[in-house]
């Protein structure tokens, strides 16, 4: 049976995606309640990514900005986009596929949502999770944003690559709610919320983000780990 990998990545590419990659689920589903229902025979998790913009970042200081807001919001849309087209072209090849929004926080307290977009993608080669708490790309840093399909499709699986953010504490240094520490698992998550709901609240952006860690994470340092990069 024919590997659709090629032609989904070269399709999502075409879409305006940066990257692409197929992970196991096995370990995912278990913790984000995919383990029934529709979602139950759906093995492989295809993660995408679009590069956020380096202009619109840099302009941002110790808070969100309303252009990183829109950027924000169109970039999501634009990820949804892509996820409804590939999840398309695979169910017209005869097989099963489910595309999760890119936004769909749950609980915004914990951070929760349907999946974890960011534990797909390490599955999928796409990068290591960072001090920041995000996915951290050896290309492209913490600047992009993902979105997952979920498929039985027979593609060919990626495999997690061996990253990690060694000396640089960027994103500790200028964290605005002093959430992120030395280990992503002791990011505070209650601080990081607090001060997501301090900005909305203020009326500096319309929903709940930031952006000053994912500006402060500008790339990897492993050139050799670039091989989901067109």
């Amino acid at each position: 049976m024919a590997d659709l990998s090629p032609q989904l990545r070269r399709l999502t590419f075409d879409l305006g995606g940066a990257l692409f990659g197929v992970g196991r689920l096995q370990g995912i589903k278990e913790q984000f309640d995919l383990s029934s229902g529709v979602l139950k025979n759906l093995t492989r998790g295809i993660s995408i990514a679009v590069r956020l913009s380096d202009k619109v970042l840099e302009e941002i200081e110790d808070r969100p900005t309303k252009l990183y807001y829109h950027h924000y919001r169109q970039v999501n849309f634009l990820l949804d986009r892509i996820a409804l087209r590939v999840a398309l072209r695979i169910q017209k090849e005869g097989f099963h596929s489910i595309p999760i929004p890119a936004s769909q926080v749950l609980d915004w307290a914990r951070q929760r949502g349907h999946l974890s977009h960011k534990a797909v993608a390490r599955e999928a080669g796409l990068g290591w999770i960072g001090r920041n708490n995000l996915l951290v790309n050896p290309s492209f840093g913490a600047r992009i944003r993902l979105v997952t399909v979920l498929t039985d499709a027979p593609l060919r699986e990626d495999r997690p690559i061996e990253g990690a953010c060694d000396n640089c504490s960027a994103c500790v240094d200028v964290c605005p709610a002093g959430a992120i520490k030395e280990t992503s698992e002791q990011f505070d998550h209650i601080k990081c919320y607090d001060k997501l709901r301090e900005f909305q609240r203020s009326g500096l952006v319309g929903q709940y983000i930031c952006g000053v860690c994912v500006k402060a994470c500008k790339s990897g340092v492993n050139p050799q780990l670039l091989s989901n990069i067109p």
